[in-house]
């Protein structure tokens, strides 16, 4: 039986993520440094290539799907965008250290940030997408397509749906980097798995630490 492998690859830095802020719905470019280290990874040829290629449809997004897939055209799904972080959108986890609902948000106590989008919802919009984007790779005999997503979309992803198991700060990785997965039709259509079989750039570690890990978006 074939399978079909999905790219998922993190968009380019932002300067919310140089300043440690939660940026969710806040529409953004990728920094110039952002861009310059995108194009130093695509030459250097760490991307597979791929017969589609679908973005998030947040800047930031497109504009790294634009560049690391230059000569294809980029199919937008809706339900690939970042979570919503309602009032903690824009502010950083030492400016809302004092707050009690974000201890409780951050420990898992609240479901959501005030205002924002609960994590089961957003996890099951992603899983939809990823449905979306297999079904139609299915119909066009396409088994090779990028996914140009945000690094809190790919962790709860991968938490939720992926073999091996693993926590969802294990599944964190750097701007430009990210995972394949294999879809096998069977299993996939059975229990919705998603079998991580590798890193992009292959073999690199794409675990990272500190305070990157806790604004991922």
């Amino acid at each position: 039986m074939r399978t079909y492998k999905l790219h998922l690859i993190r968009h380019g830095m932002t300067e919310g993520n140089v300043n440690g802020q939660y940026i969710g719905v806040t529409d953004i470019s990728i920094t110039t440094n952002g861009i310059i280290e995108l194009n130093d990874l695509r030459e250097k040829g760490i991307y597979p290539k791929c017969g589609l290629v679908f973005s998030s449809p947040m800047i930031r997004a497109t504009e790294t799907a634009k560049i690391i897939f230059p000569d294809q055209d980029i199919i937008i799904n809706d339900n690939l965008r970042e979570i919503d972080f309602g009032e903690f959108e824009g502010k950083t986890a030492d400016e809302l250290k004092d707050r009690e609902d974000y201890t409780k948000w951050v420990s898992g106590e609240l479901a959501a940030a005030p205002g924002g989008e609960a994590t089961i919802e957003f996890a099951t919009r992603l899983c939809t997408g990823i449905g979306q984007i297999v079904r139609r790779m299915m119909d066009e005999e396409v088994y090779s397509a990028g996914v140009v997503m945000h690094g809190g979309a790919i962790m709860t992803l991968l938490s939720v749906a992926a073999v091996p198991r693993r926590r969802m700060a294990q599944w964190a990785c750097g701007n430009g980097r990210g995972y394949t997965i294999r879809i096998t039709p069977s299993l996939y259509q059975k229990s919705g798995i998603l079998e991580v079989i590798g890193e992009i750039p292959d073999g690199e570690a794409n675990l990272i630490t500190g305070k990157q890990k806790e604004i991922m978006q």
